[in-house]
């Protein structure tokens, strides 16, 4: 079962708003355990944390950006009376 448009538009805003913060806060904690690295292999390691957080999440973010494909709508909203 696939959540609707609203329900993955309410689920995106709670990952960015809740999640994010708190991935980024674990991925910067756990890093500091350990031994700093050069720059670059740090950059890397940030840069990779950055895009693997979201990847579980795609189908939640998909399509968000865009009108609701339930509402029906026959008209554009600017053509609206």
């Amino acid at each position: 079962m696939s959540l609707s448009w609203r329900a993955r538009r309410r689920w995106s805003l709670v990952l960015l708003l809740v999640g994010l913060p708190a991935y980024v806060v674990a991925a910067v904690s756990l890093l500091a355990l350990i031994e700093r690295p050069s720059i670059w292999i740090e950059l890397l390691v940030y840069g990779g944390l950055g895009v693997l957080w979201a990847l579980p999440f795609r189908a939640v973010f998909t399509g968000i950006g865009r009108d609701d494909p339930e509402a029906g709508t026959d008209t554009p909203p600017h053509e609206q009376p």
